[in-house]
């Protein structure tokens, strides 16, 4: 079993994302190099190289804030596997996290979960990762009085103003990123006064779109917003949905959408309204938080 003292842990810079993309690609992951160069960017990637150079395992930090940091793309070629090796670049994250004075969260899979427990991570709450081919003609008119609009880039520091409090996460380069990358799947629902009581964002994968984050004041909002978005963009999508969200739940049934596979949002430490999803209808992902 690998300790972190016997890894040989070098650090993944932006400059690796080409490199580095293949690992996901193995894993049978969304991501594209987009992806990998905006996390490895943002935040602080770290992993294992082979005799021949390549990557053989990584792992990222992503910060969320001065108290907060996601642990996410913990990932192992199967020639190293069963070795302890993504444990410990965990273990290394991990600290990381800690000498940083933060908390560290992620999202666990059914098989990540029983290796994060014994380390101190605990249970928030469940979410569902949805797969569906295309959405159906019917539109979803949001609540009366709300409108939706395409998000502008004066909308973006109101964006990060209102997500801040609603899902415990400072992510205002994660928000920018997605709306700018992707601004055909970016709207925002306002009241007749003009306030901001929900939003969307998507972006392009390997094989899917991937919809989220989806913050609004209530599901009803979000799944107005969720339609819009589908609407918006060609198939095929991925949506993560906290379980609790019964509503979402159904029309996405309604799509024709399975689950094939679950996640579990964790935390090593107590972070204030990090455990709550009323607000939170989809995940920006579960390397994104």
């Amino acid at each position: 079993m690998a300790s972190i003292e016997s890894l040989d842990v070098r650090p993944i810079d932006a400059a690796h994302s080409d490199a580095v993309w293949p690992l996901s690609i193995e894993a049978g992951w969304n991501q594209n190099v987009a992806d990998w160069r905006f996390m490895l960017g943002a935040g602080r990637g770290f992993g294992c190289v082979g005799p021949d150079g390549k990557w053989q395992a990584s792992s990222l930090v992503l910060p969320l804030g001065q108290k907060l940091a996601w642990i996410s793309m913990v990932l192992v070629t199967r020639e190293r596997r069963r070795g302890g090796v993504g444990t410990g670049l965990l273990r290394h994250c991990i600290e990381e996290v800690r000498s940083a004075g933060a908390v560290a969260g992620l999202d666990a899979t059914e098989l990540g979960r029983p290796i994060y427990l014994p380390l101190g991570f605990r249970d928030l709450y469940e979410i569902s990762r949805w797969h569906f081919d295309a959405a159906k003609a019917v539109a979803v008119a949001p609540p009366a009085g709300i409108s939706l609009r395409p998000i502008v880039a004066a909308d973006l520091p109101r964006l990060a103003l209102y997500d801040r409090p609603l899902t415990g996460m400072e992510r205002p380069a994660i928000l920018v990123h997605l709306a700018l990358r992707q601004p055909g799947r970016a709207w925002i629902a306002e009241d007749a006064a003009g306030k901001i009581v929900g939003f969307v964002l998507g972006r392009e994968g390997r094989m899917a779109t991937s919809l989220g984050p989806v913050v609004a004041d209530n599901e009803a909002i979000a799944l107005a917003l969720i339609a819009k978005a589908a609407a918006s963009a060609p198939g095929p999508f991925i949506v993560d949905v906290p379980v609790a969200h019964r509503a979402v739940r159904a029309w996405l049934e309604g799509q024709g959408a399975t689950t094939p596979r679950g996640y579990m949002r964790m935390t090593l430490g107590e972070a204030k309204g990090l455990d709550d999803p009323t607000h939170i209808f989809a995940l920006a992902g579960p390397e994104l938080g």
